[in-house]
């Protein structure tokens, strides 16, 4: 997998380059501050992008804004964003057009080196990679929307399919079958109201879209 790297922090970006070219992948470019993410990522057009959200010169969303440039040019550009905190905003922005091939970890996920490289590979893919931290913001931030209609188990599933799980997964984390977890499934689909015969990324993308950009409250 080739690979472009934009981090302003010398030891995570070169922790990065380490991990990445260790684990067969090739790091084509780096970048060390906001105004060159955007020619990097044009001029290696990468199977993947790994990007911090804040970034030299005004530290605020330089990775995010060449993030979403890059993919208005290269649509489908997989792009693996790095926060240190929750930012619920960004978040929200980055999966607000629905595309497939993004993630959203918090930087303290880079430390667990088999998760990290397991979220690139799904990204990469064009599947999804949410920080669990992430997604519970998503979750809990509405008060009397459809999502209070959702069961604690149906919650747990759709919590697990937005980290970009697929059904063996989920099932093999809840201890339950996999024909429970397509049940439960469309139970979350029909609650809100959402195609039942999606599948795949296209339908974790679906939800997201939902709980990002629904305006109820």
């Amino acid at each position: 997998m080739r690979v472009v790297i934009a981090e302003d922090n010398a030891l995570l970006r070169q922790g990065l380059v380490l991990l990445l070219t260790s684990s067969g992948h090739e790091v084509v470019a780096v970048a060390s501050t906001g105004p060159e993410v955007l020619p990097a990522l044009l001029a290696h057009r990468p199977d993947a992008a790994v990007l911090d959200v804040r970034m030299p010169p005004g530290f605020r969303d330089e990775g995010l804004r060449a993030a979403l440039a890059a993919r208005k040019e290269i649509p489908g550009l997989p792009v693996l964003v790095l926060s240190q905190y929750v930012e619920e905003s960004y978040a929200a922005e980055l999966l607000g057009g629905g595309a497939s091939g993004v993630g959203y970890l918090l930087k303290d996920r880079v430390g667990r080196v088999d998760e990290f490289l397991d979220a690139l590979d799904r990204v990469a893919a064009g599947g999804t990679a949410l920080d669990p931290e992430v997604v519970t913001e998503l979750l809990t931030r509405r008060r009397n929307s459809p999502l209070d209609l959702l069961t604690p188990r149906e919650r747990e599933v759709l919590k697990l399919m937005a980290e970009g799980h697929d059904n063996t997964t989920i099932a093999k984390a809840l201890v339950v079958t996999e024909r429970s977890v397509s049940k439960h499934i469309g139970n979350v689909f029909l609650k809100l109201s959402l195609p039942p015969s999606d599948s795949g990324h296209r339908r974790v993308l679906a939800v997201l879209a939902y709980l990002n950009n629904s305006d109820s409250s």
